[in-house]
């Protein structure tokens, strides 16, 4: 059984896959608790994989499974992945904090470290190698990534609800990834859009 927050069928609005449409699993808890969190996610219902999978199978044309959170990692395992891909026969992909190892057979790995933003709780990260490394940009050191290796790495200006703030957070994320070309701008184009 695994609680799950929600599971909703939307485009994936960040990152490399932003467009893609996918059913997004959100599972409850997380191990930190950063003050720029957007998301609800204690709360939860404890469904078995059957359950989880009757509902992803709403959405059947949608190639992408993506699981979040919270912190996923936390609670799935190999049998969950397993399971999950045999029954769905979609990708899976997770977006992580990197604080806990991963179990097999996700497809891609959005790496999203915490570390050094106040109030996360900084829990190291542990996970050295991903897909994808996506970066809540709150004018820190980019060097502390250097060891992470990443087939992709984004950008991301810090969303808050003080208008004034985010267009302070955008144009410094823009002039971070003008000085450090290996990066590429990702913005939450599920937030201009309007949809989840």
């Amino acid at each position: 059984m695994w609680k799950v927050n929600e599971i909703f069928y939307s485009l994936q609005g960040e990152g490399y896959n932003t467009g893609t449409a996918s059913v997004f699993i959100r599972l409850s808890g997380c191990n930190l608790h950063c003050a720029f969190c957007d998301t609800r996610h204690e709360e939860g219902t404890m469904m078995a994989l059957p359950e989880i999978v009757e509902q992803v199978m709403q959405y059947p044309k949608a190639p992408l499974i993506v699981l979040t959170g919270g912190e996923p990692s936390l609670w799935i395992d190999d049998d969950f992945v397993t399971g999950l891909k045999q029954m769905t026969g979609k990708h899976i992909a997770i977006e992580t904090n990197g604080t806990h190892p991963l179990p097999h057979g996700i497809d891609w790995v959005t790496l999203s470290p915490k570390t050094g933003l106040g109030n996360s709780g900084d829990l190291p990260v542990i996970l050295s190698r991903c897909d994808e490394l996506k970066v809540v940009y709150l004018g820190q050191d980019l060097a502390q990534y250097n060891n992470i290796t990443a087939d992709h790495r984004y950008l991301q200006p810090c969303w808050v609800s003080d208008s004034d703030q985010c267009s302070r957070n955008m144009h410094a994320t823009v002039q971070a990834v003008l000085d450090n070309p290996q990066w590429r701008l990702s913005l939450q184009t599920h937030r201009v859009l309007g949809i989840r």
